[in-house]
C-alpha cells in the first residue's frame, strides 16, 4: 500500500523515541546501558525497553562498533574443516563464544598457504579483535603465524605448540598419551607391539614416541625397531588411513610376529584394521589396535577403536577463554601470554583391544 512503512525497514532509535515519547538521547542511554542510565528513572527505563521490544528494535552493531572502535568479532581459521580432528574443537569455540557478544568468523584454508595468508589479510581488514587457529597435524609450522606478533593480533593456536614463537598454544599432552597407550597394551599382556608413528617432522609424533619409550624403559620392554614404521609426509587429512593400511600390510609381509599395534591416530588405526581384514585377520582376535584422538568415527566402526582421547572440545573452549581474557584487559596492549597449555589425555576402552 502506498505510503505504508515496509516491514523490512529497520527499526531505529528515533522510532523508539517517537513511540515512547522520550528524547533520542535518553533512549540511546537506556538501551546501551550507558553509565548515565543510572540517573534515569526506573519507570522510564521500563517504558523505553518495552517499547523497543514491541517494535522489534535491534541495536545497530555496525554503528556501535564505529563508535567504540571495536568489531566484537573473532577470526577462527581452520586448516581443513573436513578433518574430523577439527569438529569438536570448533564446537568448544562456539559454545564458549555463545554467551558473549563476540561473533566468530570461520574460514577454511584447505591447507593452502596462499589461501591462509589471503584469509588472514581479510580478517585483519575486517578488524577482528583476535584470532584462533585450529591447526591439525598437517599444519606447516614454517612461519605462517609468526608475523601476527608484529601485527599486534591476539592469537591462540589449538593443536600445535608455537609457544617458542611467542604465540599462545593449547595442545594435548602427547607424551602422556603415548605412555598411556603402551601401558594399556602391556597391562593386558602384550609384549610384541608394533608402532606406526606420524611423519618424522611432526612434534606430536615425537612426543608420543617419547612416552612409549619412557614406559618401555621403566618396564624393561624391548620395542623391536623392525616393527616401528613411520607415516610419510602428506597434505591430505585422510592420508593417515591410507598410510596405516599400507604400513600394516608391510608389517604383515615381514612375518615378524606382533600381537598389538599402536597407531598414530584413529584414521591410521582404521587403515590398519582394513589391512588386517584384507588378509583374513581381524582386531582384536589377531591383533589388538589402539588409536589416538577419539574422533567420532572411532566409536562408530566395528569393532569400536580403543583410543587415547584428546579433550578436543575442552581445547577449543580453553583457547577461547584465553583469548577472551586478553581482549578484556583494561587499556594497554592486548596480548595472549605466549605459553603452552597442556591438557591431559584419557584412555577410552572399546573393542579393538583384548587381553592375550
Amino acid at each position: 500500500m502506498a505510503g505504508s512503512k515496509s516491514k523490512s525497514t529497520r527499526v531505529t532509535l528515533l522510532d523508539v523515541a517517537r513511540r515512547s515519547g522520550f528524547s533520542p538521547s535518553t533512549v540511546s542511554i537506556v538501551l546501551s546501558d550507558a553509565p548515565l542510565s543510572r540517573y534515569v528513572a526506573a519507570t522510564t527505563k521500563e517504558r523505553i525497553r518495552n517499547t523497543a521490544q514491541s517494535l522489534g528494535y535491534r541495536p545497530d552493531v555496525f554503528a556501535r562498533s564505529l563508535r567504540s572502535r571495536r568489531s566484537n568479532t573473532i577470526g577462527v581459521l581452520v586448516f581443513d574443516i573436513s578433518d574430523p580432528f577439527c569438529v569438536l574443537i570448533l564446537r568448544g569455540i562456539e559454545k564458549t563464544l555463545h554467551s558473549t557478544s563476540y561473533l566468530p568468523i570461520l574460514m577454511d584454508a584447505h591447507h593452502e598457504r596462499q589461501q591462509f595468508e589471503g584469509y588472514l589479510d581479510l580478517l585483519m581488514e575486517r578488524r577482528v579483535e583476535g584470532l584462533i587457529v585450529v591447526a591439525n597435524w598437517l599444519f606447516d609450522e614454517g612461519g605462517l603465524l609468526t608475523g601476527l606478533k608484529d601485527r599486534k593480533m591476539p592469537t591462540v593456536v589449538v593443536g600445535r605448540d608455537l609457544s617458542e614463537k611467542s604465540i599462545g598454544s593449547v595442545i594435548v599432552d602427547n607424551e602422556a598419551g603415548g605412555y598411556q597407550a603402551i601401558k594399556h597394551l602391556h597391562e593386558i599382556g602384550h609384549r610384541k607391539i608394533a608402532v606406526i608413528r606420524g611423519p618424522r617432522r611432526l612434534s606430536d609424533s615425537n612426543c608420543r614416541w617419547s612416552g612409549l619409550q619412557q614406559f618401555a624403559a621403566e618396564q624393561s620392554l624391548t620395542l623391536d625397531t623392525r616393527l616401528v614404521k613411520e607415516l610419510p609426509p602428506a597434505i591430505d587429512p585422510i592420508s593417515g588411513f591410507e598410510g596405516g593400511a599400507q604400513l600394516t600390510q608391510d608389517l604383515i609381509r615381514s612375518r615378524i610376529k606382533f600381537t598389538a599395534l599402536i597407531a598414530f591416530d584413529d584414521l591410521t588405526a582404521l587403515g590398519a584394521m582394513r589391512a588386517l581384514a584384507a588378509t583374513g585377520r581381524s582386531a582384536p582376535r589377531d591383533c589388538s589396535i589402539i588409536g589416538f584422538d577419539d574422533v567420532p568415527l572411532a566409536a562408530l566402526t566395528t569393532p569400536g577403536i580403543t583410543t587415547i582421547r584428546q579433550p578436543m572440545e575442552e581445547m577449543g573452549s580453553v583457547a577461547t577463554r584465553r583469548l577472551l581474557a586478553a581482549l578484556c584487559e583494561p587499556g594497554g596492549e592486548r596480548s595472549v601470554a605466549p605459553e603452552l597449555q597442556l591438557l591431559p589425555p584419557s584412555l577410552v576402552l572399546r573393542d579393538s583391544t583384548a587381553a592375550l
